[in-house]
């Protein structure tokens, strides 16, 4: 039987505080960037970003339009990992199929879909505004 306190969070990550916290957390994130790395749809998103974001700071007018469109690629990197990381949970339930399993993985890639498709409708807007 455990002597742990059961309102004492079990992750010592929970208990850092200030720098220390920081550090660790940083740590976490770096880990998360690595793991997406291992993924192609991540991978793919991730060069074009390298393209994509300094055209932002070519295309965009403004800072505002600059940040819209630098954001837009960032949007669909964060909404790739979020899938990923739903896919990664729901594979370590089990490999048999579920229909609640396929609901969240569909679900997932809806999200991935919508967030292209706004990086794009930005990205288009841009352009035709810019050269229109």
């Amino acid at each position: 039987m455990s002597t742990q306190d059961p309102h004492e969070p079990v992750d010592a990550q929970k208990r850092r505080t200030g720098l220390t916290r920081i550090a660790h957390a940083l740590g976490y994130s770096l880990d998360g960037l690595r793991a997406g790395w291992g993924e192609t749809a991540f991978r793919q998103e991730a060069l074009a970003a390298m393209v994509l974001i300094p055209a932002a700071f070519w295309i965009g007018r403004t800072w505002v339009e600059t940040a819209l469109l630098a954001s837009s690629v960032v949007l669909v990197m964060v909404v790739e990992l979020l899938n990923t990381g739903i896919e990664t949970a729901i594979d370590r339930i089990g490999p048999e199929w579920h229909d609640l399993s396929k609901r969240a993985k569909d679900m997932g890639s809806a999200a991935v879909l919508l967030s292209l498709l706004v990086c794009a409708g930005i990205w288009v807007a841009a352009i035709w505004s810019h050269w229109a």
